[in-house]
């Protein structure tokens, strides 16, 4: 579904992605990490097109996409949910979701069950603004609207980050299956290393800018792996 290869990106005189390349298929969860600083989000960002990249392709269900704006590689079929989830505070949850068919072709578009089944908190609380949700619920409310866009290709950066445990088993459960259902593909980003090993069937770990161990989801809970997530 995703296939990078040789992509270099720079801020300025600043080097930050060094010839990275890897491939995700459909129906695998890929679990990317890495410390805070090494390249992760510039990464996400290169992918989504919010970023350009000096050089290198990115490849996406067949077609290159290395030049396509961010619109244009919704409209494909991928979704992120970013860093700060980025919900917009005064809509409601329910207006929230809807902002997901827009990549869709205009007509009546209806809040699928499956949403609020997965995410019954939304569904009792879909008249509230996005802002009074806690922050779990907001990130919640983020996958939620990503799902929405009915994507190929779901890439998540760090959803664990400042959400309580329990809604962070919610998270887990979604993640799982979504795998489960086998038309999708997921890029997980996360410093939770045992959340990161629950769910993913490969790994990518980076460090200043590189992919410097990769391998099966089985093989992860190694010293090795952990040290490069050690602060």
């Amino acid at each position: 579904m995703l296939a990078v290869s040789g992509v270099n990106h720079y801020y300025g005189g600043s080097h930050t992605l060094h010839d990275v390349g890897f491939e995700i298929a459909t129906g695998s969860c890929t679990a990317l990490l890495g410390r805070n600083g090494v390249g992760k989000s510039t990464l996400l960002k290169c992918l989504t097109g919010v970023l350009p990249v000096r050089s290198g392709v990115v490849r996406f269900d067949g077609h290159e996409i290395t030049g396509l704006a961010p619109h244009a590689r919704a409209r494909l079929g991928i979704a992120y949910v970013p860093q700060g989830r980025e919900i917009f505070p005064r809509l409601t949850v329910e207006e929230n979701l809807l902002t997901g068919f827009a990549t869709q072709a205009r007509g009546t578009h209806a809040i699928p069950d499956e949403t609020f089944e997965m995410f019954p908190v939304l569904k009792e609380m879909r008249r509230r603004r996005g802002g009074d949700l806690s922050g779990g619920q907001q990130q919640q409310l983020a996958i939620a609207r990503a799902l929405l866009t009915r994507p190929k290709l779901l890439i998540l950066d760090e959803p664990t980050e400042g959400i309580q445990p329990s809604i962070i088993k919610d998270i887990e459960r979604v993640i799982r299956r979504l795998t489960e259902r086998r038309d999708m593909a997921i890029l997980l980003v996360e410093q939770y290393f045992d959340f990161a090993k629950a769910l993913a069937d490969q790994f990518l770990v980076m460090s200043r800018g590189e992919i410097v161990k990769r391998g099966a989801g089985s093989d992860m809970d190694t010293d090795e792996v952990r040290r490069h997530l050690a602060v």
